[in-house]
């Protein structure tokens, strides 16, 4: 089941490694986000055997939620399937995982056991997982700390297997794709520091975008050799924020979203990443590239443990401030550039693949930065 792009790049090798070894696989898209969901799926060859074409505009979580269970009963009820994989904490997530646990069908959660423990932050993905993960059958942590999580909570520990994060499967194979082309959109110019921007959390909406506009505007006029590159979210509570700000800026490009094969290469050739989005804070310890991340508190904390991350308030005079210590001091750079890489090695959907299989695998140990390289 996928409905966003974030969760078609986390399962994408999921469904490939399960094909490869002769698993039936049906996948269902929700298509909540059409047109980028469509992209990934492209990408990676995936054509849906069930698209349920849930995109509306304006609509309201209250009615995505509602049609997508109503119509993931329909596909169960057709398929009868002996597991449902869902990823992460979208409403997609929540809602096929709820749907499965009405039809008595086991649910496998791949990147379980991640909590901020706050239900407003993120949301509504906090209360997302929760339920992903109180009806599911097999957990797929991706970090010991996600496990100790769901162990906390009362979780079997027979039900808990830690199979590192599949983004960084996606990334590996995304950037041999990129190996193969024979020109880049986004290269490295010498002398030209990138720094790569995303904030679109509905948490933010309002005053904590005009923080991360004036930041960011501060930041360029500061650093004549830094370029900023935004690909800006089409919520109209980004939007036109960021346009109103930061348009016609010498030194801030703000672009539409990128497919995901073009993203990964603007953030492979970046000096640093300002991003309040949960995927980015596992791909950019993946690639070495220090990361600060715009938010009051993160699901993710192995990464700021480890010194690859920054956790910074959505707060203007924050954001300024952590900028400026990574781009004034190499020493500060090169020390978060080469942190400990805590969410994969690129064998996540080898290691979910060989447990539903009832096959032998080993768990994920964290290695050194860059392993996507």
């Amino acid at each position: 089941m996928v409905g966003t792009r974030p969760e078609a790049i986390k399962m994408a090798p999921v469904v490939g490694e399960a094909r490869l070894r002769g698993c039936a696989v049906e996948v269902c898209a929700t298509a909540q986000h059409r047109d980028l969901l469509d992209q990934v799926l492209r990408l990676f060859a995936i054509e849906p055997e069930h698209d349920l074409d849930l995109m509306r505009p304006d609509q309201s979580l209250s009615d995505l939620t509602a049609r997508a269970l109503t119509a993931m009963d329909e596909v169960l009820a057709r398929v009868a399937p002996d597991w449902v994989l869902v990823q992460g904490d979208t409403t997609t997530a929540m809602a096929a995982s709820l749907a499965a646990f009405y039809r008595r069908v086991p649910v496998a959660h791949v990147e379980a056991g991640l909590r901020t423990h706050d239900l407003a932050q993120p949301f509504p993905e906090e209360l997302n997982r929760i339920v992903a993960d109180r009806v599911g059958r097999a957990h797929f942590v991706p970090t010991a700390a996600a496990r100790d999580n769901l162990l906390r909570e009362g979780f079997p520990a027979q039900t808990l297997h830690l199979t590192g994060n599949t983004v960084v499967d996606a990334l590996q194979q995304t950037r041999a794709h990129l190996a193969e082309r024979e020109s880049a959109r986004f290269p490295v110019i010498d002398g030209e520091r990138r720094i790569v921007v995303t904030a679109h959390r509905r948490e933010s909406f309002g005053d904590g975008m005009r923080a991360i506009a004036r930041a960011l505007g501060r930041i360029a006029d500061r650093h004549e050799d830094v370029r900023l590159v935004y690909p800006v979210h089409p919520n109209p509570n980004v939007r036109h924020v960021m346009e109103e700000a930061l348009g016609g800026h010498p030194r801030i490009e703000l672009v539409a979203p990128l497919a995901y094969p073009e993203f990964v290469e603007l953030m492979a050739g970046a000096h640093l990443i300002l991003s309040d989005s949960g995927g980015v804070q596992e791909e950019a310890p993946a690639l070495g590239v220090p990361a600060i991340v715009l938010r009051e508190t993160t699901e993710r904390p192995e990464a700021v443990e480890a010194g690859a991350v920054r956790l910074v308030a959505v707060e203007e005079e924050a954001i300024v401030s952590a900028a400026e210590r990574i781009l004034l001091d190499p020493r500060e750079h090169a020390r978060m550039a080469q942190a400990v890489n805590p969410y994969g090695d690129g064998r996540a959907a080898s290691r979910i693949v060989s447990i539903l299989r009832g096959e032998r695998w080993e768990p994920f140990v964290a290695s050194p930065a860059r392993a996507a390289s």
